[in-house]
């Protein structure tokens, strides 16, 4: 039986997540080592993380729009390149500016190249399991948390920060570079083409018209709503738990244990959105979302601390892949990585906005109080918009008369 060719691309868009993405998502096992080593503040070294994010989100709109126009195979190949250049030349950053620019601009950007553009070239190889295969390449990033970051501690712990994000860098180049060779665009007529690739318009829009349509401003501002919503409780859970009276080696693995239910999260939503819809999905996922930040205020054990990990890691992963499909359903495929990218852009902003909101409020109230009801509260506010998405009108096909 031969294997369908989608498959591969789902396969190299895990590849390329799982290191690209777990590669700029690592600096916090980073922070400690560098700043001891180099004197440098970890608020500075932080504010790294704070760059990633913005070239991040800038890069995903215009690799998207790249992506569009060249193909994904190229936008992989340059972004993997960028990557471990990025990265060798942080390592040997000599001071806090060098290495602000060299993390936080290159590997930002170049992380950009990664997700966006290969969600958008899979969800052009499927029509049936749609949702499954883009959940699968979210996934990626599940994956790269889990083992990039282990890695490069064990390569500090074992020599220094500078060899161990020499040694990503290097991998970076001789994984993303080679795979990204093998991606390429679905056969013409097979899988898009026609009507199934207008979306739900049953026409052909504009990128400039996709942006200004009231269902593409509900999808980036539920986004945003929903990455503002957790990424705070995210970024400060360690902290909180052990504020809380948590060990601290128990909050780590709290943590890992959110990082392992988000990606169980992406494939359980992704199975499910295949068979209800991606937006009754989303709403059921955000709504779970919001209650489960909310229990943060209550709870204080051990094991109401890995229950809630697991409760908020399922719901905040799996809606996460739900946003592509949606904007896939509803536009096509001609503008999808430009479409998808800035959705994405619009989302790193709430991502890049939760962390510092949630520091802030602590060191002004002494407490995580107000960041949790904070995060609740955009919660339901991206639950409410999520109930406003409708297909858009769909437009009669012009049929040529012979």
């Amino acid at each position: 039986m031969k294997l369908f060719y989608g498959w591969v691309i789902v396969g190299i868009g895990m590849i390329v997540t799982c290191i690209g993405m777990g590669s700029m998502m690592s600096l916090g096992v980073y922070l400690q080592p560098i700043s001891q080593d180099m004197g440098w503040t970890r608020t500075g070294i932080s504010f790294t993380a704070v760059l990633s994010f913005l070239a991040m989100g800038f890069g995903s709109f215009l690799w998207g729009a790249l992506s569009d126009r060249f193909g994904t195979r190229i936008v992989v190949l340059a972004g993997g390149v960028i990557l471990g250049v990025g990265l060798i030349s942080a390592s040997q950053a000599a001071t806090l500016w060098q290495f602000q620019l060299l993390f936080g601009l290159l590997v930002g950007l170049a992380a950009g190249s990664f997700y966006g553009p290969l969600t958008a070239s899979v969800t052009r190889w499927f029509t049936a399991n749609r949702s499954l295969a883009v959940a699968l390449v979210s996934a990626g990033m599940g994956v790269g948390s889990l083992m990039i970051a282990p890695l490069s501690r064990w390569i500090i712990t074992n020599y220094d920060w500078r060899s161990a994000m020499l040694a990503i860098g290097a991998l970076a180049l001789v994984v993303i570079v080679p795979v990204a060779l093998f991606i390429r665009r679905p056969p013409v007529g097979e899988v898009i083409g026609g009507a199934a690739d207008r979306g739900a318009a049953g026409r052909d829009l504009s990128l400039g018209q996709v942006i200004r349509t009231p269902q593409f401003v509900a999808i980036s501002l539920t986004f945003f709503c929903c990455c503002a919503a957790h990424s705070g409780p995210i970024f400060h859970m360690v902290s909180y738990a052990i504020d809380c009276g948590i060990p601290s080696m128990t909050a780590a693995t709290v943590f890992g244990t959110t990082g392992l239910a988000s990606l169980s999260g992406r494939i359980v939503c992704g199975l499910i959105a295949d068979r209800v819809g991606a937006r009754q999905t989303l709403v059921a996922g955000l709504a779970v979302q919001a209650v489960a930040v909310s229990l943060y205020i209550i709870t204080k054990g051990t094991v109401g601390f890995y229950a809630l990990a697991a409760l908020f890691g399922l719901a905040f992963g799996g809606v996460m892949p739900l946003y592509a499909i949606l904007v896939r359903e509803y536009f096509g495929a001609r503008h999808m990585g430009s479409a998808f990218g800035i959705a994405l852009m619009v989302s790193t902003l709430g991502m890049s906005l939760g962390p510092w909101a949630g520091g802030w409020l602590f060191d002004t109230f002494g407490s995580y109080f107000w960041m949790y009801i904070g995060s609740f509260g955009i919660g339901l506010g991206a639950v409410a918009i999520a109930f406003t998405f409708r297909p858009p009108e769909r437009q009669p096909v012009a049929l040529a008369v012979a």
